[in-house]
């Protein structure tokens, strides 16, 4: 399961909805896990989020396969082949990931700079039509300080992409347990569909976590390097 492969998935559903923020169709992917899914969807988020910068390598790879995976279908549709469109769009991508790795751990920093930005701006209620004005603010700076000091960069998207598993996963487990209530509950719905500064929140801390014990643990491990 690969965090980024939920983000490409949430833009392709963008683009065919209008919506600015999918938030409904975030929802429906909270809603859509069983117990035993979400409880793999936590373990994964925190090996992600933890010790990201121990399997970066791995997890660089993963990510520029699943998007060459998506547009290999898409371009696949057009030729009339989704099946080997996608396969030849995940081995390319996943094989130039290798040898240009710093290059590919950047373009993710920059990603995810992005996301978090783009997070603040609509956590703060600014238009929503402007996001992408955000968006391409933190993808400026995220791609600046992953070429400035590599190792941000890596804590960051494996942060992030740690933070947004365990988020979906937690809402997930909340969720249906409101629901097994005598009493049943809708307070997870609510903190999610009728407050914008919720997930940008819950998931910025959850981020910031994850990088302050990445950033710990790296500095006891000389070893660490590209």
């Amino acid at each position: 399961m690969n965090a980024f492969m939920i983000l490409a998935e949430t833009a392709a559903k963008e683009s065919a909805s209008g919506e600015i923020v999918p938030i409904d169709w975030v929802w429906e992917q909270i809603n859509a896990l069983t117990w035993l899914q979400a409880l793999i969807a936590l373990s994964f988020g925190a090996v992600y989020l933890l010790y990201g910068w121990r399997i970066f390598k791995v997890l660089a790879v993963v990510s520029f396969a699943m998007r060459g995976l998506f547009g290999g279908i898409k371009v696949g549709e057009i030729l009339g082949s989704t099946l080997w469109g996608g396969i030849v769009g995940l081995v390319l991508l996943g094989a130039v990931s290798i040898p240009l790795m710093r290059w590919a751990v950047s373009v993710l920093g920059a990603v995810a700079g992005g996301i978090i930005t783009s997070g603040i701006w609509y956590a703060c209620e600014l238009p929503e039509q402007y996001i992408w004005a955000g968006a391409v603010i933190g993808i400026i700076a995220g791609g600046m300080i992953s070429f400035i000091i590599f190792k941000i960069s890596v804590m960051l998207f494996t942060s992030l992409g740690g933070g947004i598993l365990i988020v979906v996963a937690m809402l997930s487990l909340l969720y249906q347990y409101e629901n097994g209530l005598a009493d049943p509950t809708d307070y997870v719905s609510s903190l999610v569909n009728n407050h914008q500064w919720f997930l940008p929140v819950v998931l910025m801390l959850i981020t910031a976590v994850g990088m302050i014990v990445q950033n710990r643990l790296v500095k006891g491990y000389s070893e660490w390097e590209l």
